[in-house]
């Protein structure tokens, strides 16, 4: 149902564009009255329209080729609604079209085809084509280059949404390997802390059950605790081998704060510590533990020379930890480029315990601090805090990615821009410096003018003309050509700038090689 309906909106919109467009062409050509005109661009819209859905090549060549009758001698008139029918059907192109290099093809095949058209059929020569090339350009490429823009930004902003979501799955698969890792590390200090009490309290129990002195009930009691005692680390190893089972190996914790402060110091690390964990239980020791480690060894990675500061603080109700870097003095590590998954395995373990974690720069270095609580439960949370608390210890892949989509959508912009602006720029340059030399190599001085004779043959005539004849000159107020048979005119510059609106030229018309009228005329002159 949603396909039918955005089905007959766009036969509306197709319809209400070719009625507005068709509104234009019989607007702009009743004024000069032109039929054929009016056909040509009636029929222009039509196959431009009917084409632009299925094949949008196709509807860009049939309005470009509209852009041809610019030539055509209409006064002092340039066609309006080729400008419309150009802008319209140039942009929707732009947006439809597949490729980039069929509308460049057809657009530049118009361009040339226009030049001998112009110098054929147009009054002013290369000024007429030198119009028709500024149409296309701004009316043309620009709603061309627009339309791209607007479909590649879509494409990009489509291709951006699925890596990102890609990325995104791939970086909580990333951090839930991360907490894996750390769950095992957890699990390996149950098995060996919990594990090595339970084998004293067997070993006890079994001492205690061959002493001398008790009775046979009191064997039994202490043969039923040796037993108990075995059993529990048993099963204690059964749930530990669940927690392990899809982690990889990993090391346990080993030691106290103060002996890995010590091997850091002796691996080179400048460090300044005030350790003081107190009667803080052994699982908050141990994530205490964890944290000084993961953070001296990402200063190691990443901040090397940098000074440190370690400081670990307990109370009766939290332990406080914070591990702080100033700036590296030779600036990171090339290459070292940080996961930071470690941080979030370190959010897992500082959960787990019921504490908060942070991490973030600092005053040009890198802080990691943590609040551990003695007696808390672990905290909960769902998916989406999840992501957040682990976007917050490490920026997202996707995030990044975006942003470089956004900065090529951007740059795009810019060459949508910058390219017609430039082009516009080189084709009035060379334009502009073709017109005058044209302009200037083809003006005829008043004496010679006035030293011409009617009836000189045009060989006595013509070493005294100039090289070139003038293209541009007045469209209005030429005089009737003389009623000879196989008369031909020539057109020459009396001197007057072309910055003036009055600018006239002069005509010689020869038939059977003499001359049989000389003439001079202004623009507007009766």
């Amino acid at each position: 149902m949603r396909e039918v309906t955005k089905r007959r909106w766009r036969v509306v919109f197709d319809v209400l564009l070719g009625l507005f467009l068709a509104f234009i062409v019989l607007a702009d050509t009743v004024t000069v009255r032109s039929g054929w005109e009016t056909v040509g661009g009636l029929a222009v819209v039509a196959g431009s329209v009917v084409t632009a859905r299925c094949h949008p090549a196709v509807s860009l060549g049939i309005a470009l080729a509209g852009a041809l009758a610019v030539p055509f001698p209409y006064g002092d008139r340039v066609p309006v609604w080729v400008v419309f029918v150009l802008v319209a059907m140039s942009y929707l192109a732009g947006l439809r079209m597949d490729r980039a290099r069929p509308g460049l093809l057809i657009g530049v095949a118009v361009t040339v085809l226009g030049l001998p058209l112009a110098l054929l059929v147009g009054p002013d020569g290369l000024g007429d084509w030198a119009a028709m090339v500024a149409i296309l350009v701004f009316a043309g490429l620009s709603p061309w280059l627009l339309g791209r823009y607007v479909r590649v930004r879509g494409e990009l902003a489509r291709t951006g949404w699925r890596r990102a979501e890609e990325m995104e799955s791939r970086q909580r698969l990333i951090a839930d390997q991360a907490r894996l890792r750390e769950r095992a590390r957890i699990a390996s200090d149950m098995h060996d802390s919990l594990g090595h009490e339970l084998s004293l309290i067997a070993v006890r129990a079994a001492a205690l059950e061959v002493a001398g002195g008790l009775d046979d009930d009191q064997r039994g009691q202490a043969a039923q605790l040796r037993t108990s005692a075995a059993a529990a680390t048993e099963r204690l190893r059964e749930i530990i081998g669940v927690l392990r089972e899809d982690a990889a190996p990993v090391e346990p914790v080993q030691g106290d704060l103060g002996e890995l402060i010590s091997r850091a110091r002796a691996s080179g690390l400048l460090i300044d510590a005030e350790v003081d964990s107190g009667d803080a239980p052994p699982m908050v020791a141990r994530a205490a533990y964890r944290v000084v480690q993961e953070s001296l060894t990402n200063v190691a990675k990443h901040a090397p020379g940098a000074a440190v500061t370690v400081r670990v603080t307990s109370s009766g109700a939290r332990t406080e930890v914070s591990v702080v870097n100033d700036p590296p003095p030779a600036g990171p590590l090339p290459g070292a480029a940080s996961g930071r998954l470690g941080l979030i395995g370190l959010r897992e373990r500082v959960r787990l315990v019921g504490g908060t974690l942070g991490a973030g720069p600092r005053e040009g270095g890198f802080a990691v601090t943590a609040t551990l609580p003695h007696d808390a439960a672990p905290v909960e949370e769902s998916p989406e805090l999840r992501e957040a608390a682990d976007d917050a210890v490490g920026a997202p892949t996707s995030a990044r990615a975006l942003e470089l989509a956004r900065r090529d959508v951007r740059r795009s912009l810019i060459q949508a821009v910058a390219v017609p602006c430039g082009l516009f720029a080189v084709v009035l340059a060379v334009g502009g410096i073709a017109f005058l030399y044209q302009w200037n190599s083809s003006e005829l001085s008043g004496p010679v003018y006035d030293g011409l004779r009617i009836g000189q043959s045009r060989a006595e005539v013509a070493p005294r003309l100039p090289g070139h004849q003038r293209s541009a000159r007045p469209v209005r107020g030429e005089p009737p050509l003389p009623p000879v048979p196989g008369v031909a005119c020539e057109y020459y510059g009396t001197g007057r700038s072309w910055l003036d609106d009055d600018y006239a030229a002069y005509r010689l018309c020869f038939a059977d090689g003499k001359l049989v009228a000389k003439d001079r005329f202004a623009e507007g002159a009766p």
